[in-house]
């Protein structure tokens, strides 16, 4: 059989159909989404880096023009990762990442330019080579990758990337993420779980159990989300003290694990983002970044930052204690109204993969509400 009687060479051909995710809990991913992959400023000029998003290699690369990229970062010649490569600029041809192994490249949008064993009187076609490609928004600083359901897609993203209130005074002013051995899932209603800080974040700085008390906030159904509005910060959470003035505080959620608090005080905008990005199914990154024209942080950056990392330990340390029943596959109890958000968590994600399968418009199934409990 001559090269050009035999059947394309593609990426993937091994790659599952495409179907909907599993709708039951610590199972599964959202998709047909935008995931937070790296700040912008991460992803340097003409550089490779190699992630891993939802249980795929991804290289993230930025041409020489300014423009990133996404990649599956497998070569389909003999699986070398591309991000061990280097990008090049070959006469004729853009921008290309050339594999370590053999020397193929391929184009920032995945299709293959050049096989540089093949010689001139053999008529293989690189262009019918492909390797994945993902969708790559830049907004804010930081970079989106969109995460098809179905790989073979090139169906351009129909919604865009979130925007998030608050992001002032230039640059991310703190950075922290730490590495959760949990499916988002697990991840995501941790860190929206209101009850567990006394027992679990105890510093004299923040509260304790001993400063419990009963809480009642407002609850708005907000895009690919909820959001607890706008209000004063409780009065046992000391933290909010040092912005001085008086701060009012909005916490919002959106699928597929955004959590953010926009701090007001007068003129002033505090900005404190957790973008959770599923590596594989028992591992979720969790970044906090940070925004802020608030002279506070001019001077007690460290003291913040070290505050943070406390509690990404402490919320690590819980998560592995947690894994230790989770080995068993245990019934999980749900209670209203602590557990609220967990529920509308999963009620989200089953709306989201309903809507995608049937091919309509995502309806919120959040209502109003008022939700009550100590802490």
């Amino acid at each position: 059989m001559s090269p050009a009687d035999s059947p394309a060479p593609i990426l993937d051909t091994k790659a599952p159909e495409a179907k909907a995710p599993p709708a039951a809990f610590g199972k599964g991913f959202v998709l047909d989404t935008w995931y937070f992959a790296a700040l912008s400023r991460d992803v340097a000029e003409a550089s490779l880096k190699r992630y891993e998003l939802l249980g795929e290699p991804v290289l993230i690369g930025r041409r020489r023009d300014g423009q990133a990229y996404a990649m599956r970062d497998i070569c389909p010649h003999r699986a070398a990762p591309l991000s061990a490569g280097r990008l090049v600029q070959k006469p004729g041809e853009p921008e290309t990442v050339e594999c370590p192994y053999h020397g193929w490249r391929f184009r920032t949008d995945g299709a293959c330019a050049a096989i540089p064993s093949l010689v001139d009187d053999q008529a293989f076609e690189p262009e019918r080579i492909r390797v994945r490609s993902y969708p790559v928004v830049e907004s804010q600083g930081m970079v989106f990758v969109f995460v098809r359901s179905d790989p073979r897609s090139d169906v351009e993203p129909d919604h865009p990337p979130p925007t998030f209130p608050g992001v002032v005074g230039g640059d991310a002013k703190l950075v922290e993420w730490m590495d959760f051995d949990s499916h988002i899932d697990h991840a995501v209603v941790g860190l929206m779980d209101p009850a567990h800080g006394p027992y679990v974040h105890q510093q004299w700085w923040w509260r304790s159990e001993h400063s419990m008390h009963e809480k009642s906030k407002a609850f708005e159904p907000r895009e690919l989300g909820f959001a607890m509005v706008r209000h004063a910060p409780s009065s046992n959470s000391r933290a909010y003290k040092i912005l001085g003035g008086a701060p009012a505080t909005e916490i919002t959620f959106r699928l597929p694990g955004y959590r953010w608090e926009h701090i007001q005080v007068g003129d002033k905008q505090v900005l404190a983002l957790t973008c959770l990005t599923p590596i594989t199914e028992t591992k979720t990154r969790i970044t906090q970044i940070f925004w802020s024209d608030h002279w506070v942080f001019g001077i007690a950056k460290p003291f913040l930052q070290m505050g943070v990392v406390a509690f990404l330990k402490q919320d690590g340390g819980m998560v592995n204690l947690q894994n230790e029943g989770l080995r068993y596959d245990p019934a999980l109890i749900w209670i209203d109204d602590a557990d609220k958000q967990a529920k509308w968590y999963q009620q989200l994600k089953r709306e989201w993969q309903k809507s995608r399968a049937e091919g309509r418009g995502f309806s919120n199934p959040v209502r109003p509400a008022v939700l009550k409990w100590k802490s």
